[in-house]
């Protein structure tokens, strides 16, 4: 169950400043550690943990790890506790949050699995407490209670479902495979390589057959996992990609009049070493897009360079830049866009946005926004809309490391793996029906229902 193994291509340098197998004994004892005395890790792809103290024989304090060269940014963590005792109780205080309002204070709780029940669960509400502790100097502290019910069991604690560079590189592989059909319509390309030399990918799905044609080709840019530790934007681009290269009716249409450029991890350093908003020199490359060069920024000024390539090309069309993250306050999924001075630039940016709202049940409506905060200005929202031409729609599509609300209901619903990756198949619709307002994509004729004579 542990997710120990470096990919292929690697410096062996995950969980760096992580605990590596650190056995945790009562004061006192020496020698071999017994049935338990809890051995922590986070030495492993994405992990995060930095430090443990026993507070007493059933209570422990553990650290988050901050960013490397970031030490203000303390909110994802993954560990694995082994070691245990059967029916052994415990109460974890994770006492370094750097967010004192995020979802937590509300039904968010940590997920856990094991060795042998390996799908992710939320850890019920009642044993969750989000508080301010006089004993942690009024800092905020995320406490949970927890029962060992396995002796030889791995357990694993993590914020939100992890997804490694490695789980990426493999499902790219596979997809590759899975894309052989489409031959000149799908491509895999690396467009840049980040500071510690791992690849970021590119893929391109669709419409190559048209480019170079009297028309311009309409193209669609989507980007992923700026921040590494937003990780359900890897499961909503995986959702998008899969959908989007298989044989649904919807995924046909579209490969035929458009061309999609996917980005899925824009930050491999960072979700390599279980960062959670930097780059491994402590970076915010969301906050860089408007300063980024080859040597700080390589993956995003490499995109950066693409994506006005494209806007000024003669035989493509830029119309979307998407950018996806994971959203620690809110629950559902939405979009921020841009306000305009331009009215019809601002009714044509307003367009996308509501037809995603009537194609995903987990929409949030009321926390959709539009608006031109100068201190997101470094963002890739926020500067491309500036930097491209008026034609580019930029917009994030944020989605919550919780759950979302059903319409008309006040009960929110945990997000799984699964149900991210159904926000891919409702950004895919969205796309269909704003290809069909704008007349691109011309809309069937339903054929009539023929009349039981006519049968």
């Amino acid at each position: 169950m542990k997710q120990m193994i470096d990919s292929d291509d690697s410096d062996g340098e995950s969980g760096m400043g992580n605990l590596n197998r650190f056995i945790v004994r009562p004061p006192g004892h020496s020698g071999k550690a017994k049935k338990g005395h809890l051995c922590f890790d986070a030495s492993f792809e994405t992990g995060n943990l930095g430090r443990v103290d026993l507070v007493n024989e059933y209570e422990y304090d553990l650290y988050i790890r901050p960013d490397t060269c970031s030490p203000r940014f303390r909110f994802w963590f993954n560990f694995t506790v082994d070691n245990v005792k059967q029916d052994q109780r415990v109460i974890f205080n994770i006492v370094n949050i750097n967010k004192g309002r995020n979802l937590f204070n509300g039904q968010m709780t940590p997920l856990v699995k094991s060795t042998t029940r390996s799908k992710w669960q939320r850890i019920p509400k009642e044993y969750v407490f989000y508080h301010k502790s006089f004993s942690h100097h009024g800092h905020y502290v995320l406490s949970f209670s927890f029962g060992f019910d396995k002796e030889d069991e791995v357990f694993q604690f993590a914020m939100a479902p992890p997804y490694s560079y490695s789980r990426l590189q493999t499902f790219l592989s596979v997809l590759e495979s899975k894309a052989s059909h489409l031959k000149e319509n799908f491509k895999r390309e690396t467009i840049a390589n980040t500071l510690q030399n791992r690849k970021v990918d590119q893929l391109t799905v669709g419409a190559a057959n048209i480019i170079g044609g009297s028309k311009k080709i309409r193209t669609v840019a989507v980007m992923a996992r700026v921040h590494p530790g937003e990780s359900p934007t890897s499961f909503v681009c995986q959702g998008l990609l899969e959908i989007l290269v298989s044989s649904n009716a919807l995924a046909t249409i579209l490969r035929e009049n458009v061309v999609f450029r996917i980005f899925p991890m824009l930050n491999p350093d960072g979700v390599f070493v279980g960062n959670y908003r930097s780059n491994i020199s402590g970076l915010d490359l969301n906050r860089s897009w408007n300063m980024a060069t080859p040597f700080s920024h390589p993956t995003i000024h490499a995109i950066l360079e693409m994506l006005k390539s494209l806007d000024n090309s003669e035989n493509e069309q830029l119309d979307f830049v998407i950018d996806i993250h994971a959203h620690s306050s809110l629950n559902g999924c939405f979009i921020y866009g841009n306000t305009y001075e331009d009215v019809y630039r601002y009714e044509r940016h307003i367009l996308f946005p509501k037809l995603l709202s009537a194609s995903a049940i987990d929409y949030a409506k009321e926390n959709t926004m539009f608006n031109a905060d100068t201190l997101k200005n470094g963002t890739a929202r926020r500067y491309l809309c500036c930097a491209l031409s008026s034609k580019v729609n930029s917009y994030t599509l944020e989605v919550s490391f919780h759950g979302y609300k059903l319409k008309e209901s006040d009960f929110i619903i945990p997000y799984t793996e699964e149900s991210y990756k159904r926000c891919g198949l409702s950004l895919m619709k969205a796309f269909l029906e704003y290809y069909h307002c704008i007349g691109v994509i011309p809309i069937q004729p339903v054929k009539e229902i023929p009349t039981k004579r006519e049968k």
